[in-house]
């Protein structure tokens, strides 16, 4: 059986939204109170209209209390083959609540989802669950990586 060799592409910042945009799993990573540890946390995320990593939550959640304490964050975006392609994204974060405004969320959903059968309900009940949308502004990003064997072993 032959090897996979291993990829590293870099890419613009345009390539690296077309490659996250499909891909909805990811793991985000904040920054712990305690003792500035990495906290990571599994997570459905999309790409906003502004080019920005939207993930929902709850405001009680630890990966949106760093947030709001330290907006430096981190996100694994990867395939949905679990040895698929992935990308490590860091940038800032911006934490939006339902209860002051509820159009972000419409924007995530559709950007993820597609239309919902019923907008005004999907907004009440953001509203009525208190949600929180972290917007993760990308600052740099690594190369789009495959995992595999070095190509100097492809031979082997």
């Amino acid at each position: 059986m032959p090897r996979t060799i291993a990829t590293n592409t870099s890419v613009e910042l345009a390539e690296l939204l077309d490659f996250v945009r499909p891909r909805h799993q990811m793991v985000l990573m904040t920054t712990r109170a305690s003792d500035g540890r990495p906290q990571a946390s599994p997570v459905t995320g999309g790409v906003d209209d502004a080019g920005r990593i939207v993930v929902t939550s709850y405001p009680e959640r630890a990966k949106v209390r760093n947030a709001r304490r330290d907006a430096r964050c981190s996100v694994l975006v990867l395939s949905d083959d679990f040895g698929g392609a992935w990308v490590q994204v860091d940038g800032d974060a911006e934490v939006v609540d339902a209860v002051d405004d509820v159009e972000p969320f419409v924007e995530y959903f559709r950007n993820i989802s597609g239309e919902h059968p019923d907008w005004d309900e999907y907004r009440q009940a953001m509203v009525e669950q208190g949600k929180s949308l972290l917007r993760i502004t990308p600052t740099r990003w690594s190369p789009v990586a495959t995992g595999g064997f070095p190509a100097r072993l492809a031979g082997e």
